[in-house]
């Protein structure tokens, strides 16, 4: 099979699939170009109220194939940073499904999601020490904000895999789930995704991410928006809301 990146857009959330199980799901260099041009119109889709990202079969990515690589390292490591950049910038709430292993280019993409949610068992680590890779400051940054300087430094020094237990203290994951539980927490969570407000996720995305020239921007659009009125509506008519922001 062709490596490839799958997509499927079903009740408001697009799944995609890094499939490439040949080579444990890494991320070839067509790949690395394909994700932000493949992300672009499901950003804009109306219908499409959540991203997962997840892996073919039992492996989430376990990097980038080197041999598929010809470029530069500078540009090599660019392909990386572009397609972890373009899933960092989207727009609504994203979550990577984690099963088997998810290193080097596979923790820089599941680091870029805003949640990651893992199968017990799944395996962790950053390894471009193995290589004497200087890992891109931005991706560093983005890991030190998720973990830690700490938890960082062990990582990136050492190259180690880490445990599902271990990402979990350290906040690499927010949800370890036993096996076979995995898909059915996903889909469980992503229908609560789908049900809230795009207004407060959308907000809350850019707040927490650190973004702080947009203040006034989320203001008017709470303004302009009719979903504060409709959540007070419902929730004192004891009703599901139905929200309408960005529908």
């Amino acid at each position: 099979m062709e490596p490839q990146l799958k997509q499927s857009v079903a009740d408001g959330i697009a799944t995609v699939v890094i499939s490439n199980p040949a080579k444990r799901n890494a991320m070839t260099a067509a790949m690395w170009r394909a994700l932000p041009g493949l992300l672009a119109p499901l950003a804009a889709d109306r219908a499409v109220r959540a991203l997962v990202l997840t892996g073919e079969g039992g492996t989430f990515c376990a990097g980038a194939d080197i041999s598929t690589l010809r470029e530069p390292g500078d540009e090599q490591q660019a392909l990386a940073v572009r397609a972890e950049e373009a899933l960092a910038a989207f727009p609504k709430p994203t979550l990577a499904a984690v099963r088997g292993y998810c290193v080097g280019g596979g923790s820089q993409l599941a680091a870029a999601c805003d949640l990651r949610f893992a199968e017990e068992g799944a395996r962790f680590g950053v390894t471009p020490s193995k290589l004497g890779i200087v890992y891109p400051a931005s991706s560093t940054r983005r890991l030190a904000a998720l973990v830690g300087p700490s938890a960082t430094k062990h990582l990136l020094f050492s190259g180690e895999l880490i445990d599902t237990e271990r990402a979990l203290r350290t906040g690499l994951v927010d949800e370890v789930l036993p096996e076979g539980e995995l898909d059915k927490r996903v889909a469980e969570f992503t229908r609560v995704l789908v049900s809230r407000s795009l207004l407060t996720q959308a907000a809350a995305k850019e707040f927490a991410n650190g973004r702080t020239d947009r203040d006034a921007h989320w203001a008017e659009q709470a303004r302009g928006s009719g979903d504060t009125a409709e959540g007070i509506a419902a929730f004192l008519e004891r009703r599901a809301p139905r929200f309408t922001y960005g529908v």
